[in-house]
């Protein structure tokens, strides 16, 4: 293609959510940090190299004994969400990169490379941590 040299009418859609194909047998809780693992299906955050951080699923989605994409879960995507700390992150953490542990928790490192990044560290509170 060859670039524009006139007004194109591109199309556009709303990405807030976004409908995330899960792996063979991938359960995905309401409340979930949902993952996209390198075949492109999602599935459950977990401690895993090569992942890449989707967002909050909106709804329980149970692919068991399902095939890749037979189902599909609802992602909530675009804002920060407050993830539990599994008690390394910090107030030094602030604006760092936040690291999965599972489809809840969240690290302050990449556990000698065996963890996927999650997201920048918005905020730190008692109860969690709030990673967009």
């Amino acid at each position: 293609m060859t670039a524009l040299v006139r007004d194109r009418n591109t199309h556009q859609q709303d990405a807030r959510i976004v409908a995330v194909p899960l792996a063979a047998n991938a359960k995905a809780f309401a409340g979930a940090l949902v993952v996209v693992a390198a075949s492109g299906f999602g599935a459950p955050g977990s401690t895993a190299t090569g992942l890449t951080y989707v967002g909050r699923a909106e709804e329980f989605v149970d692919n068991t004994g399902g095939a890749n994409g037979a189902k599909a879960v609802p992602v909530r995507r675009g804002l920060a969400f407050k993830w539990v700390n599994d008690g390394s992150i910090t107030q030094a953490h602030f604006m760092k990169t936040a690291y999965i542990v599972d489809d809840q928790t969240v690290a302050a490192t990449d556990g000698t490379g065996t963890r996927s990044q999650a997201g920048r560290i918005v905020g730190i509170e008692a109860d969690g941590v709030w990673v967009e």
